[in-house]
């Protein structure tokens, strides 16, 4: 019994010295149906520091999303999965972006831009970015094998979970896990 009573205080201190992975803990227990697929780190982990580019040939890097909580999407305009789910991303972004979140999508690998254009055309996708990963840099940097994966990233740039294959981010299960995220930093 003390072993516990050590253990639960010992957890209460540690959650109140990090109050972000109190918070981490919170989401990762709003998680159901799809959203279980979602793996919380135990520690915020190093996210990729490669550039990527916008639709017209940009640079940007993760960095200029810092200060905020971010859903980092890597997809490709031949994957079928990822034309099921990024109706879902983008009604998220509609729902929850703003100053403290946002959806950012990447296309990695050979995805030609006026496909990428009919891509989001044809799903009827009209808030979400067109950026580009054209030779996998940043996904070759943050293990992204196989598509789509979806990582969540802390308001410090650091990956705090992962999702691998798509998901139904349109349920309530994922609106409360990222409410929970954002709206307690």
């Amino acid at each position: 019994m003390k072993r516990f009573l050590y253990a639960f205080v010992y957890t209460g201190l540690a959650l109140l010295a990090n109050p972000a992975l109190a918070d981490i803990d919170t989401a990762s227990a709003l998680r159901d149906g799809d959203m279980k697929k979602m793996n919380f780190h135990s520690e915020p982990k190093a996210a990729g520091t490669s550039e990527f580019i916008t639709f017209d040939d940009t640079p940007l890097t993760l960095a200029d999303y810092h200060g905020k909580w971010v859903l980092l999407n890597f997809w490709a305009t031949w994957c079928a999965p990822c034309r099921k789910e990024m109706p879902m991303l983008a009604a998220l972004q509609t729902e929850l972006g703003g100053e403290s979140f946002e959806v950012v999508t990447i296309a990695t690998g050979r995805n030609p831009p006026m496909a990428m254009e009919n891509f989001y055309a044809e799903i009827g996708v009209t808030n979400l970015p067109l950026h580009r990963d054209p030779k996998s840099a940043l996904a070759r940097e943050m293990g992204v094998l196989g598509l789509p994966i979806t990582v969540i990233l802390n308001p410090e740039g650091q990956e705090v979970g992962r999702l691998q294959g798509d998901a139904d981010w349109s349920s309530d299960s994922a609106t409360a896990m990222l409410r929970a995220l954002i709206t307690n930093n």
